[in-house]
C-alpha cells in the first residue's frame, strides 16, 4: 500500500523500543534548530520516519557504554556515544507473569498498567477505545510496517495498526529460536493461527532484521514517511546464539553479580514460574555463570543484528535525517537475588536502556530523570508534531530531552500482580510484599546501593523514609486505580495485594547475606 506522499523533506526517526504522535511543543523548537523546513511550532514542513527497534528480556546493565566491561556490544555503545542515554528509565510491573505483554500494551496504548481493559494479558487485544502509537501515525499518512514479536492480541489492535508487515511471531516465546511459526501481512486483517507459516534454519533476530532490512530497501525512494516496529525475541530464552556468538563468551571468565544468591530470602509470590525453573534450586555459581555467557552473547547477536539494519538505512540515504531510539520491554535477573525471570520489582527486572540518537538530540549527553518507556509514546507524538490522543497518561519527555535542567517525574510506582507494590523517588525505593498473609518490607538507597544489597527497612535511621513512601504507596493506590478498576481480573489482583496489606500490621524485614 502506498500512500500520497509530501514535498518536504523526510527527517527519518528510529525507535529502537517504542512511541506516538504530532504537536511540538515549544520546547522542542532547539530541537529542530539547523533542520531545513522547521523554523518554528507551527511550521511542521518535514515528517520524521520512524524506525522502532525493541528488544525482549534486556536489563539496563547489558551495553558496554553504561558500565558492563565483559559484554561486547559496539552498536549499542555507538548509540550511547551519539546520543542521549537515560539511566533512570523503567516498566511499571505487570499484572501477569509474561511481564512482556502488558509492557508492550502500555507502549502502545500509552494506558497505565490498572488503567488498561484486561491490563495487556497474553491474548488479549488493546480496545479499539484507544488508539494505538502505530494506528496514530497510519491514520496521519504514514507507512506502518511491523516485524517480530507482537505482543498482547493477534488480530484486532495489529489489524488496525499496519498496513506493511513480515515475519512476525504472535506468540510469547518459541521453544526455538530456529523454528518460528509466523505471519506475513494480511490486507484483511487475517493474523489467524491457520496462516502461520513454520520458518525454520535461520535465527530468529537474524529473520527479524531481513526483513527490517527488505522494507527500508523498499522505501528508499518514497517521499511517504514510514513508521518500521522492529520487535527482537531476544535475549529471551531459549539462550541460543550462534556459534561464533557463543565463543565470545567462556562461562569461566564470569563473573557473579554482587547481589548473588543461592535462593531468594523468602517468598515472593512467583518463586515456583517457568523461568525461575530455568536454573536448578538452589543456584550454583557454576550455571548462573554459564546462564550469564548466553544471555550476554544473544545481547551481542542482537546488537549485530541492529548494526545490520541501521547500515540498510544508511545506504537508504535516510540515516543522517534518523532519530534513533533503544530500550527493552523489561529486564531480567539471571542470577541476582536468587533469581532468573523478571517477575519481581527488583532493579536488574524493571530497569531497562532507552538511548535515543539523531538531529537535534544532544550527543554524549546523560540524563537521570525518573521516567517510564511508556513515556515515549506522548513523546514521540511530540516529536513527530501529531497530536497527542486524549487517552494517553504517560508524560511526554520532549521537555527533558532538549533541557536537562527541566523536571519530569518526582516518583515512580510499580506493581506486579497480586504480591508486591513498589515506589521510588530520586533516591529511595521501597518495595512492599504480600504473600500468603504475610508481609516483607525493603528499602533501599539507590544512590549508594543500586544493586540492593542493604534492606535499609528496620534500620531506625530510616524509619521517616520508609513512613513517608508508604505513604505515597497508599496514595497510588487510588489514583493508579490499583483494586478499583472495571476490569475484575485486575481487582481481584489489587484486591488481594492491598487486604493483606492493610490487615496485617507486622512486617518482617529480610536480611540476606550477599558473600560473592
Amino acid at each position: 500500500m502506498k500512500r500520497k506522499g509530501v514535498n518536504s523533506q523526510i527527517i527519518t526517526l528510529i525507535l529502537v523500543v517504542s512511541s506516538i504522535s504530532w504537536g511540538i511543543s515549544s520546547s522542542l523548537v532547539p530541537l529542530f534548530e539547523g533542520i531545513d523546513g522547521i523554523s518554528g511550532v507551527n511550521e511542521i514542513e518535514s515528517r520524521p520516519n520512524i524506525l522502532f527497534i525493541l528488544t525482549d528480556d534486556q536489563a539496563f546493565s547489558t551495553i558496554g557504554a553504561l558500565g558492563n566491561t565483559r559484554i561486547q556490544t559496539p552498536t549499542m555503545d555507538g548509540l550511547v556515544t551519539e546520543g542521549t542515554h537515560f539511566t533512570n528509565a523503567y516498566v511499571m510491573g505487570g499484572s501477569s507473569p509474561a511481564i512482556c505483554s502488558p509492557s508492550r500494551a502500555m507502549l502502545f496504548s500509552g494506558r497505565t498498567l490498572w488503567n488498561l481493559e484486561n491490563q495487556g494479558q497474553y491474548g488479549f487485544e488493546i480496545s479499539a477505545a484507544y488508539q494505538t502509537l502505530f494506528q496514530v501515525f497510519l491514520e496521519n499518512g504514514y507507512n506502518t510496517f511491523a516485524t517480530g514479536k507482537n505482543e498482547p492480541g493477534r488480530d484486532g489492535h495489529f489489524a488496525r495498526s499496519f498496513n506493511h508487515a513480515d515475519k512476525v511471531l504472535f506468540r510469547g516465546m518459541t521453544g526455538s529460536q530456529y523454528r518460528l511459526p509466523l505471519v506475513s501481512f494480511s490486507p484483511e486483517g487475517d493474523y489467524s493461527r491457520e496462516r502461520e507459516e513454520i520458518h525454520t534454519g535461520t535465527h530468529s533476530a537474524e529473520v527479524y532484521a531481513d526483513a527490517a532490512i527488505r522494507f527500508i530497501e523498499e522505501q528508499a525512494d518514497s517521499e511517504v514517511p514510514f513508521v518500521a516496529y522492529v520487535a527482537f525475541q531476544t535475549p529471551h530464552d531459549p539462550r541460543q546464539a550462534p556459534e561464533e556468538f557463543q565463543a565470545k563468551y567462556s562461562a569461566d571468565e564470569m563473573v557473579l553479580p554482587a547481589s548473588y544468591l543461592p535462593q531468594h530470602p523468602f517468598d515472593n509470590g512467583m518463586l515456583q514460574i517457568r523461568d525461575e525453573q530455568l536454573a536448578g534450586f538452589p543456584r550454583t555459581p557454576d550455571e548462573i555463570k554459564q546462564h550469564i555467557a548466553d544471555y550476554y552473547a544473544m545481547v551481542s547477536h542482537d546488537d549485530f543484528q541492529i548494526s545490520r539494519i541501521l547500515n540498510a538505512l544508511k545506504r537508504s540515504g535516510k540515516y543522517e535525517k534518523t532519530i534513533i531510539v533503544f530500550t527493552s520491554d523489561n529486564g531480567l535477573a539471571v542470577g541476582k537475588h536468587g533469581l532468573m525471570g523478571k517477575q519481581n520489582l527488583y532493579e536488574h527486572s524493571i530497569r531497562v536502556p532507552l538511548i535515543l540518537v539523531g538531529p537535534g538530540i544532544p550527543k554524549g549527553e546523560q540524563r537521570n530523570h525518573l521516567c517510564y518507556i511508556y513515556d515515549l509514546n506522548p513523546t514521540l507524538c511530540e516529536l513527530a508534531g501529531i497530536p497527542v490522543p486524549g487517552s494517553v497518561q504517560f508524560k511526554s519527555m520532549a521537555d527533558i530531552i532538549a533541557d536537562p535542567t527541566r523536571q519530569h517525574r518526582d516518583y515512580l510506582y510499580f506493581a506486579f500482580m497480586y504480591w508486591q507494590r513498589a515506589v521510588r523517588n530520586e533516591r529511595f525505593k521501597l518495595v512492599e510484599y504480600s504473600v500468603e498473609e504475610k508481609r516483607h518490607t525493603q528499602l533501599f538507597d539507590l544512590i549508594s546501593d543500586r544493586e540492593e544489597l542493604h534492606n535499609l527497612a528496620g534500620n531506625p535511621e530510616f524509619q521517616q523514609e520508609v513512613a513517608d513512601l508508604r505513604e505515597l504507596l497508599l496514595g497510588e493506590k487510588d489514583s493508579q486505580n490499583d483494586g478499583n478498576s472495571t476490569s475484575e481480573f485486575a481487582t481481584g489482583q489489587g484486591t488481594a495485594f492491598w487486604q493483606t496489606y492493610l490487615n496485617v500490621k507486622t512486617s518482617e524485614v529480610p536480611q540476606p547475606s550477599f558473600e560473592n
